[in-house]
């Protein structure tokens, strides 16, 4: 489901948070592809004493992809490295969100030529769910 509004495309997975993180980071590794951070939410939330379900911000990319996007439209450097979130809703249902491609391409006026450089987010965030 995407959210035209805010771009942010969410899939459902079966696997649990930290099952699609592992998913996810074997399959940047395979691909040569640079995890800069995780971002373990929940976890730091309740180093403070709160709760919330399970939730991680992959961080990660590939200079090689993002660099012809930055020179073209400095303005994409806010949104880049890309980004997954996996997380655990209300109900217990993982899912996996992400900014679509084409609506970074909207938001920063990319050229419609360097849009392969981010759209790998898509088939990623497909394979991690899957």
């Amino acid at each position: 489901m995407t959210d035209a509004a805010s771009g942010v495309v969410t899939i459902p997975t079966q696997h649990s948070v930290d099952e699609a993180v592992r998913r996810l980071e074997q399959m940047l590794a395979d691909k040569g592809i640079q995890l800069f951070a995780l971002v373990d939410h929940s976890g730091e939330a309740e180093k403070v004493g709160l709760q919330m379900p399970p939730t991680k911000l992959a961080i990660f990319g590939s200079p090689k992809a993002g660099t012809p996007l930055m020179l073209a439209t400095p303005s994409i450097a806010i949104d880049l490295p890309l980004k997954l979130l996996i997380w655990e809703d209300k109900s217990g249902s993982v899912l996996i969100s992400y900014n679509a491609p084409a609506y970074l391409m909207a938001r920063h006026g990319l050229p419609q030529d360097l849009l392969a450089n981010i759209a790998v987010i898509e088939k990623l965030a497909a394979a991690v769910a899957s």
